[in-house]
């Protein structure tokens, strides 16, 4: 069969190929349809994520963990969890059994790979208690799950939307209520989250960490002494920064409380969650920016820096 192959930690898969998986007790085999490749895939092959020890100790190995395939019987699955060294970029995997769950009908292979990126943006519910008419500020609404996670929060029922990031265009474009552009100054910076925050944040929703929250977490204490207004924020991800310093005051007297995007899921509403999301993208409500390419041109599409926020999709 043909893969797209992993040979060295930090390098580039490459399309060739590869022995087809064969099945052991307790295993299902997987017809491949879609993959998305994400910033997680990209971190496990070049060895910076925290679990990529595993993934990468013996090699050559396929590239990505997860995907879209059908079974032995035809039914369109998501699954995971692949037996290394088979990973999901390959026209055939093998996962142990249970280790996938079926597309709900009438999603496209393509379009249910993204699907999970959405849940990101239900946070603001799960993890925040949003409830309608409330602001909700997006930090990092340039990527793929910062402008989903705007589109969530459109139909979850905000009342005002800000937007952060370094494209205004495409921030514009969103229909986020008010934009601010990241790369400017520092102090130009906090002045345009005081200057966008209206009534104030009710959540906040971080997909950048590091100096642009550190910079709102420092415009949002009060001058004076006042009640703060409660201000949930969400840490999703950290593309502007893994750390950042936290004066106390930021937190003694601003209302800010932090959680983390999992905190309010478990088997119950996680199930809940998802069933919304496919809801939405059934109707066409909630839509999807992807740009779809085959497998054979995994290398180039691997190094693509010009995605624009659309999600790649590989299709073998």
């Amino acid at each position: 069969m043909k893969a797209a192959v992993l040979h060295e930690i930090g390098g580039v898969p490459r399309y060739e190929d590869f022995p087809d998986p064969v099945a052991g007790d307790g295993e299902t085999l997987i017809d491949v349809q879609a993959v998305a490749v994400e910033t997680v895939d990209k971190r496990f092959a070049d060895g910076t994520h925290y679990a990529s020890g595993r993934f990468t100790a013996q090699l050559p190995v396929i590239a990505a963990f997860d995907g879209i395939g059908t079974l032995p019987d035809g039914t369109l699955v998501g699954f995971a969890n692949p037996r290394l060294p088979y990973g999901a970029l390959a026209e055939k995997t093998v996962v142990p059994e249970g280790s996938y769950v079926p597309v709900p009908d009438g999603i496209d292979p393509v379009i249910a790979t993204v699907l999970g990126t959405a849940i990101t943006g239900m946070s603001i519910r799960t993890a925040a208690g949003f409830t309608p008419g409330e602001t909700v500020l997006v930090q990092g609404a340039t990527g793929v799950a910062g402008q989903l996670a705007v589109k969530v929060a459109r139909l979850l029922g905000a009342g005002r939307i800000v937007a952060t990031g370094r494209d205004d265009a495409r921030l514009r474009a969103l229909g986020a209520d008010a934009v601010i552009n990241t790369a400017v100054p520092d102090d130009a910076l906090a002045q345009a989250y005081l200057d966008a925050r209206g009534d104030g944040y009710d959540v906040v929703l971080d997909f950048l960490w590091g100096r642009p929250t550190e910079i709102l977490l420092r415009a949002l204490v009060p001058k004076a002494f006042a009640f703060p207004k409660p201000t949930r924020l969400i840490q999703v991800g950290e593309s502007a920064g893994a750390t950042l310093t936290i004066a106390a005051e930021s937190l003694r007297t601003s209302g800010v409380e932090i959680c983390g995007a999992a905190k309010g899921l478990d088997q119950k509403t996680m199930p809940e969650v998802y069933g919304q999301v496919v809801t939405w993208t059934r109707s066409g409500e909630l839509t999807f920016d992807v740009l779809k390419v085959p497998l054979s041109d995994i290398e180039t599409a691997w190094q693509r820096t010009d995605l624009g926020g659309r999600r790649l999709v590989v299709v073998p």
